[in-house]
């Protein structure tokens, strides 16, 4: 939607409808669960407090993530585009360090537990990935390989070829079922009782789903495949997967 002095594009709406459902249904985990830390329960108040962090670390983060580890050499001569956020280029491994220091500057000052709100957070945040790779079928980006499946989909920009929805891929994959796994394990299992555990599964399950997915979509154009065949996404989801397995041994033998 073009305003003339401000347009509002989908990836946008996907950034502000994703924050918006996730900070309701955290709220919503808060309220049903009663999370206790150090006997006092954490308050709706609390996590509205910190969603002012939140956002600014998913947008720094996301962006700067994008700079450093997808187009390092474009933005190191032009700068001055690294603010250019409305122009596309977000991370989601960059967007997920920008909310680890944003909890962690909160908890630093308001001497709280980091994986209690880390937790929640888990909880909620694939509300957003399945928002983002809806964003990004309806724009036509970060399409799939040539494919001949009877669901394959011939892309604006695709040079006209059926290729892999892999956006629909990642949307149910890393939206709903890593949605379904991780409040599983919360609520139904009670896991956010034991502060980390739920934060090292989504980094864990994540990890996995984006590892595979990658295998069906095109690499991006400027840097191919980058190491043992395996793309940039690829590299960083196996380091955050025995990231999310070594916090998960760690709070399993507290």
């Amino acid at each position: 939607i073009d305003f003339g002095f401000f347009e509002l594009r989908w990836y946008s709406l996907a950034y502000i409808l994703g924050i918006l459902l996730g900070w309701l249904y955290a709220l919503k985990i808060i309220q049903k669960t009663n999370i206790d830390q150090n006997h006092k329960a954490i308050t709706t108040k609390m996590f509205d407090d910190l969603i002012v962090y939140l956002i600014i670390g998913i947008i720094i983060g996301g962006r700067l993530g994008y700079v450093f580890f997808y187009d390092y050499k474009y933005y190191i001569q032009n700068i001055s585009e690294i603010v250019k956020i409305w122009n596309g280029g977000m991370s989601f491994h960059g967007g997920l360090l920008g909310t680890i220091a944003a909890i962690y500057i909160f908890a630093k000052r308001n001497k709280v537990n980091f994986f209690h709100y880390s937790d929640i957070i888990a909880c909620a945040a694939p509300i957003g990935l399945f928002l983002g790779r809806i964003a990004n079928f309806i724009n036509g980006e970060l399409f799939g390989k040539v494919s001949s499946a009877p669901w394959a989909i011939v892309f604006p920009t695709g040079n006209n070829i059926a290729r892999h929805p892999s956006q629909i891929y990642e949307a149910l994959l890393e939206g709903v079922v890593l949605f379904l796994l991780i409040n599983f394990f919360a609520v139904r299992k009670k896991l956010l009782s034991k502060p980390g555990y739920v934060s090292s599964l989504f980094l864990i399950f994540y990890s996995i789903f984006r590892f595979f997915i990658e295998f069906t979509r095109e690499p991006d154009a400027h840097i191919g495949l980058v190491l043992f065949n395996l793309s940039m996404g690829q590299l960083i989801s196996v380091i955050v997967f025995f990231v999310g397995i070594f916090l998960w041994k760690s709070k399993k033998n507290v």
